[in-house]
Order: structure tokens, then C-alpha cells, then sequence
């Protein structure tokens, strides 16, 4: 089954940024809206920000003004950069399109802690 492949998470402290990335193969990531999703420990994962294959984009409250999303339709990448990141951002981050049609891929860890 095709996962995509998340990379660049690690630890930070508080107020730090990173920035994520998600490389996806196939015609799937071309033609669909793809998000990014995030899953703390003892919680169900949740979309965090998504985006089109046009470039609209959308997120969740909780990141709204310090993540943002784009891609790179011709790398078959997508990036998550992380701003002002907080202690509660600490979770697994995984990509996939808003309709889950790839598998699940090993995800990325953030830790944001001082």
C-alpha cells in the first residue's frame, strides 16, 4: 500500500518553529485536497490544516496564525511550518489526503518542551 513519508519534526521549546514535510508518490496526490493530521498521546488524531490541489487552505482553531500549509505539486511534497509552537502542538503529525486514501505513514514526532 502507498504511505506518504512525513519528516522534519524533533524537539523544540516553546516559541520555536519547524517546519514538516510530507512527500506523497502517485496521481492521488496531484488531483486531491491534502491535510495534515496530528495525534497526541491518549487522543484521537485530528486535521490540523488542509489544503487543495489549487492551493486553498484551511485550519484548524487551535493553529490558525502560527502554522501554515502549501505544496509543491511538481515534488509531490507538502509542508507544515510551525511558528510560535506551544507545549500542547506536542504530538505525532502525519499527512494525508482529506479523504484518507493512502495508507497511514510512520508519522513525524514534535515534542515542544523547555
Amino acid at each position: 500500500q502507498v504511505q506518504p513519508v512525513e519528516s522534519g519534526g524533533g524537539l523544540v521549546q516553546p516559541g520555536g518553529s519547524l517546519r514538516l514535510s510530507c512527500a506523497a508518490s502517485g496521481f492521488i496526490f496531484l488531483v486531491k485536497a491534502m491535510g495534515w493530521y496530528r495525534q497526541a498521546p491518549g487522543k484521537q488524531r485530528e486535521l490540523v490544516a488542509g489544503i487543495t490541489n489549487g492551493g486553498i487552505t484551511n485550519y484548524a482553531d487551535s493553529v490558525k496564525g502560527r502554522f501554515t500549509i502549501s505544496r509543491d505539486n511538481g515534488k509531490n511534497t507538502m509542508y507544515l511550518q510551525m511558528n510560535n509552537l506551544k507545549p500542547e502542538d506536542t504530538a505525532v503529525y502525519y499527512c494525508n489526503t482529506v479523504d484518507l486514501r493512502y495508507s497511514w505513514g510512520q508519522g513525524t514526532q514534535v515534542t515542544v518542551s523547555s
